[in-house]
């Protein structure tokens, strides 16, 4: 069985859709995305997935208790297969304004309380279009909270972050040591939602590429100045 034009583009389609939520996609989402019927995408997700492309889980059906679906996730196989492709796809020019979009968000909020500051950046995390910048809104919650705690701490993390050996280190050490910093010092309440963006944070780092990587530790030291 080959990798034929038709199945490369259902894997793309489905390699983007998990890249931007870093969630297991459902055959009736991709259906949605490329405009066909659910089972023709079903058995093409079967053949991409007997050719080592995808993997196969379930979870819980939202509008059926107990119920569960059966989503797919890309293999090594099949991010490898597009990365170089991914990358250098990149639009520099867009990310810049990207970034520069969300700096100017996260500047408007630093006379906001941390309650109001969190819930906003919580707003505006799902409207994030790529990867990186998702793993940039996750970065800019956690510099509300840095702003927050302030002081000593907040010139300690900084000092630890700036000096990490490699961007992915510089990147998952500010999240890991703000939190820990969070849970230990203040009474604000760290809900399931913040836990598991965390979860799909240090997830998207590890699956950026050494091009994103570069591109988001220069934002995070943007943001930390």
């Amino acid at each position: 069985m080959l990798l034929t034009e038709r199945r490369k583009q259902f894997l793309q389609k489905l390699i983007d859709l998990y890249q931007k939520t870093n969630v297991p996609v459902h055959y009736e989402t991709l259906a949605k995305a490329i405009g066909v019927s659910k089972w023709t995408a079903y058995d093409m997700l079967k053949e991409l997935e007997k050719l080592g492309y995808l993997t196969r889980d379930y979870t819980v059906n939202p509008g059926e208790t107990g119920r569960s679906q059966i989503v797919f996730l890309p293999t090594a196989k099949a991010t490898s297969l597009f990365e170089q492709k991914r990358s250098e796809a990149i639009n520099l020019e867009e990310w810049h304004k990207t970034k520069e979009k969300i700096l100017e968000f996260l500047n408007s909020l630093k006379n906001c309380s941390l309650s109001a500051a969190v819930r906003k950046v919580l707003e505006e995390i799902p409207k994030a279009q790529i990867r990186v910048a998702f793993c940039a809104y996750i970065i800019g919650l956690f510099l509300v909270y840095l702003r927050k705690l302030g002081g000593k701490t907040e010139v300690l993390i900084k000092n630890l972050v700036q000096n990490a050996p490699t961007n992915e280190m510089r990147m998952t050490m500010f999240v890991g040591t703000v939190l820990g910093s969070i849970i230990q010092t203040m009474n604000h309440e760290i809900g399931v939602e913040v836990t598991e963006l965390v979860g799909r944070y240090l997830k998207s780092i590890a699956d950026l590429s050494h091009f994103e990587k570069e591109m988001l530790s220069e934002f995070l030291n943007e943001a930390l100045a």
